[in-house]
């Protein structure tokens, strides 16, 4: 029965960690460039677009070279959340006997 009892205490202590995880990551704002940094792409931890910063300089160049930009800036921006998510919970979830490639959340 304690054994029991330490499970799921021990599972409500990985719910607050991961609910406290899951905060700071709706917090956290990455940056994504592309173009030698002529595109920035800002995007909010849960992946929402915040900002766009464009060198003038491109702004006379064709206009398909900026649409590249832009894309690539913003999947820079969503490699580097995805990287900073799953590193995060690696950290919280050490330890835990899961199986090779589960994913956690569920």
């Amino acid at each position: 029965m304690k054994d029991i009892m330490g499970m799921m205490k021990a599972a409500q202590e990985m719910q607050g960690r991961m609910q406290d995880m899951q905060s700071q990551i709706a917090q956290m704002t990455v940056e994504g460039r592309s173009g030698a940094g002529m595109v920035v792409v800002t995007l909010s931890g849960k992946g929402e677009m915040k900002g766009l910063k464009i060198d003038k300089s491109l702004v006379s160049d064709d206009i398909s070279v900026v649409e590249d930009l832009i894309i690539a800036a913003h999947n820079d921006a969503k490699g580097k959340l995805e990287y900073e998510t799953n590193a995060r919970m690696q950290e919280l979830t050490a330890g835990l006997p899961l199986p090779p490639g589960m994913k956690f959340p569920f």
